[in-house]
């Protein structure tokens, strides 16, 4: 139970990120590169929480034998 909260944790944050992606990709093309940026910044941090959380939850509920 704790391997699918975790994954599906490290899910929702990639959804995040991805969303957040496209709202930078959306600030730059319109040529608000100030959004552009700290959206994409936005992302960058999601993205790392999302690995952190799926690379973590693999990690710690494997079996104690691995």
């Amino acid at each position: 139970m704790k391997r699918i909260f975790g994954m599906g944790v490290g899910i929702v944050w990639l959804g995040m990120a991805s969303l957040a992606f496209r709202n930078s990709s959306a600030g730059w093309a319109a040529g608000h590169s100030d959004l552009g940026v700290w959206w994409g910044v936005i992302a960058g941090v999601l993205t790392i929480a999302a690995c952190g959380a799926l690379i973590g939850t693999w990690l710690h509920t494997r079996p104690s034998g691995a």
